[in-house]
């Protein structure tokens, strides 16, 4: 059973400023959860209806029933277990390889699948600007369905790290040189815009080469692409040249 104080922490935790103030944060489901217990980030505790994750020494799991669930659960409907681990310290950032810069991405779903996109293509490091959502926003830990254990992630100003890098900057606009006829090198810095406003003017001033995707359709009245759904293309692109 859950005293108040835990259910009261756990829920607290769906807030920036508690996760930050006690340096946790929670993942739901069991897939998620074996994800994240397999890589380095360190359980603090697993709350779970069913009596699983039999690697989990019970000092570190509590079975509880699923009405107590239901009381800390972020989701409409509950899945069977939660789980409430230390926020790892940020890894120091290598100015090599391919890397994705984040300019305010609002949306935790947009944030979430990008994520796995970098995991899927094999992109290890991901910049946020510091105006983009929280990485370990519940929703956001939800949508990256354990691939947030496997990408390196941190939050910057953009503006400064990348007036000083050697890489290449590229943008995604409505107005670049058409992606499929680019040249694309192995190396480079990728930055995808806000939802609604696109990339900042500070930072479209850095990009050195402006990308774009180009619509096929007869009617061409297609405002623009969901940004996940153009950073899968764009890394699909890089992915393929190299």
């Amino acid at each position: 059973m859950l005293s108040k104080n835990q259910i009261k922490l756990i829920s607290s935790l769906q807030q920036k400023k508690h996760r930050f103030a006690n340096q946790l944060f929670f993942a739901e489901g069991v897939k998620v959860i074996q994800e994240l217990v397999k890589s380095n980030f360190e359980l603090e505790h697993l709350y779970t209806t069913k009596s699983d994750f039999d690697e989990i020494p019970l000092t570190k799991k509590t079975i509880i029933s699923e009405s107590d669930l239901n009381k800390i659960s972020a989701l409409a409907t509950p899945n069977t277990c939660l789980a409430v681990f230390k926020i790892p310290l940020e890894k120091k950032i290598i100015d090599s390889g391919l890397i994705l810069a984040l300019d305010s991405i609002r949306d935790p779903g947009n944030l979430g699948t990008i994520l796995r996109l970098c995991d899927w293509f094999g992109v290890k490091k991901l910049l946020c600007s510091k105006e983009t959502v929280d990485i370990f926003n519940p929703k956001v830990v939800q949508a990256t369905m354990g691939s947030i254990a496997r990408v390196n992630v941190n939050y910057v100003d953009l503006n400064a790290f990348i007036s000083k890098t050697k890489l290449p900057v590229f943008g995604t606009f409505m107005d670049g040189d058409i992606i499929y006829k680019t040249d694309l090198p192995q190396e480079g810095i990728i930055i995808m815009g806000n939802e609604a406003n696109g990339i900042s003017e500070e930072l479209e001033n850095l990009v050195q080469k402006r990308l774009t995707i180009p619509r096929f359709g007869d009617l061409q009245k297609t405002e623009s692409l969901n940004v996940a759904t153009a950073t899968a293309i764009i890394l699909s692109e890089f992915s393929r040249r190299n």
